[in-house]
């Protein structure tokens, strides 16, 4: 087979099995519960529910199983891939399709949300990992645990202003969390991928004499889907979110045309929340930090689908809006100012 899909190595994949059925139906199933964690997103961010997708531990919480699926699934790709050895152009082949699909992830969510583009998400992620995690996979799988562990500290740990500069954002070691809609740094989420390779060198047989998990097969007909998705998550991922979005709006034209135009999507207002946001801030803090803060509160306030223009009335907000406001303008003074 091909390690290809969203978490692929980038290599060939030869095994007697011929498919490697259960890292393409672990991969599926990440791509089920991706669409079903997106699905909510879009919900919130029509305004449809008012779901604490940001915040609630429970929600966090499935976000993060999501991204270390994909991201595990990277480094058992890339142990089975290489057991007979790296084959350096396929492995370039595909480094190349999956580069170039988080450019084109990069430069269509910066001309569609500029102030939250995503310029290190888990596209970008998993091309890196790709090249590090050649590093680790002759190495003995107790290290590559102990460098997994690294990972997790390492922002704790080695977090400083220096690492706030804009070309150095994408290790995750900055000081405060930078405006993205899908920002996956190197610190900590490859700790996922090394965990990945360690299981597979302990768990699955890292000679070609012993590929016990290459050589499992799926018999149940009913996995069919997943086992389609995780052969083709790298195309499902670029297609889902436009398809997703495309099919709520066009149900909200024919079921409820007023929270079609509640979402403020297609209303062409002035919105000067950024600049005044800034002003104000600018009394107490310097600019820099000003604009993170009150970039910060507009992406908060963006994803629940409350508009920040200047058109608002405080005076006839829903208490419901006006506490989301008041949240969100904690929340990001606490991430974003000095005490």
């Amino acid at each position: 087979m091909t390690a290809a899909g969203l978490t692929g190595s980038g290599m060939a994949v030869k095994t007697h099995a011929g498919r490697l059925d259960a890292v393409d139906l672990a991969r599926g199933t990440a791509v089920v519960l991706m669409i079903a964690y997106h699905f909510c997103w879009n919900l919130l961010w029509l305004g449809l529910v008012d779901w604490p997708l940001l915040t609630h531990p429970l929600w966090l919480a499935a976000r993060t199983l999501i991204v270390c699926l994909f991201l595990g699934l990277v480094g058992v790709s890339l142990v089975l891939a290489t057991r007979s050895g790296l084959s350096p152009r396929p492995f370039a082949r595909r480094l190349a399709v999956i580069v170039g699909a988080a450019g084109l992830i990069t430069l269509a969510t910066a001309l569609a949300i500029p102030q939250s583009f995503i310029f290190f998400g888990i596209l970008h992620h998993i091309a890196v990992a790709s090249l590090l995690g050649l590093l680790f996979l002759r190495l003995p799988p107790a290290l590559t645990a102990l460098a997994a562990l690294a990972c997790i500290a390492a922002p704790a740990w080695l977090a400083a202003p220096l690492f706030d500069a804009p070309a150095l954002q994408w290790l995750g070691l900055m000081t405060y969390a930078p405006q993205s809609n899908d920002y996956v740094p190197i610190f900590p989420w490859f700790a996922a991928v090394l965990a990945g390779i360690a299981f597979a060198r302990i768990g699955l047989g890292e000679r070609p004499g012993s590929p016990r998990l290459a050589r499992w097969s799926v018999r149940w007909q009913a996995a069919g889907p997943l086992l389609w998705l995780g052969r083709n998550s790298l195309i499902v991922y670029l297609l889902h979110q436009p398809l997703l979005i495309g099919a709520l709006l066009a149900g909200l034209a024919v079921t409820d045309s007023a929270a079609l135009e509640r979402t403020g999507l297609f209303v062409d207002q002035p919105d000067g929340f950024l600049e005044e946001c800034v002003a104000a801030c600018r009394h107490e803090s310097d600019e820099a930090t000003c604009a993170r803060y009150c970039g910060c509160v507009q992406m908060r306030l963006a994803a629940q689908g409350i508009p920040t223009s200047r058109e608002n009335d405080p005076a006839t907000m829903t208490d419901v809006t006006r506490a989301a406001i008041i949240d969100a303008m904690q929340g990001c003074l606490a991430e974003h100012t000095a005490p």
